[in-house]
Order: structure tokens, then sequence, then C-alpha cells
């Protein structure tokens, strides 16, 4: 049963790491794979050395931890919220409402957000035009999107987080509640001393489940967002987006690989760091 499993990782993840060496390279498509010239850590050093590469990151690891931290924590509060609420139909309708943008495309939400702040035609500009105000070039405008692009995601991945957190809350055995209430507790030392504590697992799993991917930034929302705006790089644009323009604008494929190879290395050393750090005040909350 286990050897589907085993051909996926194998074909998927193992086998496209011979493309590594594609790092090293100058890539030409007329002499193939291994027929490109070996320039060592040439491709490296430009990134380095342009600038390039501490932007990007910057910007990676900036917008996952304001995702992370943010998605967990005001999912574990509306959690908390709704688990107090008793009226039974409401907590479901709540739940459908918010868990309903989980599963919208970036697509659909990048046209929205275009014919919103289009600035010739867009909803936003038009509103101004109506009420005799000077039209806003949001595409031109750099600090808005950092904004913009935290709710955009905050807003199609809260109510998943939520979901997970009111699962976790339902699996606490009442009786350390109605202990509680027999000793005098109010409802907010209940929230405070029983289901925060409670909920730190399921936290930690999540944050070192999300920590795995922190290199990686959500180039969906990037792509479809930002799209191709150079003006807008220099504070949306992240290590995903970088090599996706390396390998299909500029056609550097070695720089592109060089680039992604930074990432998965640099990635598995953060993971690695955070869950031995975890594992010296917490064992049993460590992955490994």
């Amino acid at each position: 049963m286990i050897l589907p499993t085993l051909l996926l990782f194998a074909v998927m993840s193992y086998l496209p790491m011979v493309g590594i060496y594609l790092a090293f390279t100058q890539f030409n498509f007329r002499q193939g794979f291994f027929g490109s010239p070996f320039v060592g850590f040439d491709n490296f050093k430009f990134l380095f050395k342009s600038g390039t590469l501490f932007n990007i990151t910057r910007n990676t690891i900036l917008y996952n931890l304001v995702f992370i931290f943010l998605s967990n924590f005001l999912g574990m509060l509306i959690a908390i919220m709704l688990n107090e609420v008793r009226s039974r139909w409401f907590k479901r309708i709540t739940q459908s409402v918010m868990f309903f943008p989980y599963f919208i495309s970036f697509v659909i939400v990048g046209a929205f957000v275009y014919n919103i702040f289009n600035y010739e035609s867009g909803f936003l500009n038009s509103l101004l035009k109506s009420v005799h105000l000077e039209a806003f070039n949001a595409y031109g405008t750099t600090w808005i999107w950092k904004y913009l692009l935290v709710a955009l995601y905050l807003w199609k991945n809260i109510g998943y987080t939520t979901i997970i957190y009111l699962a976790a809350i339902t699996g606490i055995n009442e009786e350390y509640y109605e202990a509680a209430r027999i000793d005098g507790a109010n409802i907010f030392q209940q929230i405070r001393r029983i289901t925060i504590p409670l909920l730190f697992p399921t936290f930690i799993v999540l944050l070192l489940l999300s920590l795995g991917g922190i290199m990686r930034g959500q180039f969906d929302l990037f792509y479809q967002v930002i799209g191709s705006n150079g003006t807008l790089f220099n504070s949306t644009d992240i290590i995903d987006t970088y090599v996706f323009r390396s390998l299909k604008v500029t056609f550097d494929i070695g720089l592109g690989t060089a680039a992604g190879l930074y990432q998965s290395f640099f990635g598995c050393i953060l993971v690695l760091t955070v869950n031995y750090l975890i594992r010296r005040k917490h064992e049993e909350y460590a992955l490994f």
C-alpha cells in the first residue's frame, strides 16, 4: 500500500534533484544538460553581489512571518470566540462564510484586485472621479501593497486556520471547564488558564509546518496580484517570483536554479534550527 507513495516521492521529489547541477552551470539549450559550461559558484556570487538575493530573501521571510503569526493569532482568537457562541446555526453559517474564500483561486482574486485598483477604469478611481476627487495610482504606490497582500492572505486563509483551532478546542475535555466553574473561574479565566494552554501544542505544530515553507512565498498570491509590475518589485518581489521570471522572462536557468537551491537549503536549515530549539524547551512538541 505504501508503494504508490514511495513512487510519488521518487518521481516528483528525488529525481528532479538532479537538476541542482544546473545551478553551477551557464545553461545553454544547444549544448544541453551536461554539455553547458560549468561555472562553479558564479551564479551564487552574482546573486549576492547584485543585492537581489538580500532583497527577495528579506521580503520572503518578513511576509511569511507576518502571514504565520497573524493567521495563527487571529485564527485562535476567532475559534475561541466561536466556541463561546451558543447558537449552533450562527456558528455553522459563520464557519461556512469564513471558510469559503479558501477555495477561491488567486487568479480570480487578482482579477478583482485589478478591476478595483486599475488607474484608468478601476472601481476605486471611478468612484473618486464621480465625487470630483483626483484619481489614485495604486499600481505606482508601493506602500499600500504591503498591507493589501497581507489582508488578501488573511481573508483567504483565516477560515482554514480557525477550523483547525476550533477542532482542537472541541477535543478539550469538558471536565476541565466544569472543575474551573466549580472553583469560581469566570469565562475569561477559563480561556486564559485552560483553553489557550491546551491550544499551545496545536500552535507549535502549525508553526513548525509553516516554518517549513517560510523560504517559499505565496507565489500564486504575489504573481496574480502584482504580476510583472517592476515598480513594486522592491517591496513585493519574493524568491518564487524571482525564480519564475528567471526561467520565463530572462531564460537564465542557471541563475534561477541557483536561487531555488539557496531557497531550499536555508529553508531546511531554518526548520532544523527551530525544531531543535523547541525540542530543548518542550521535547514533546517537537516534530522529530
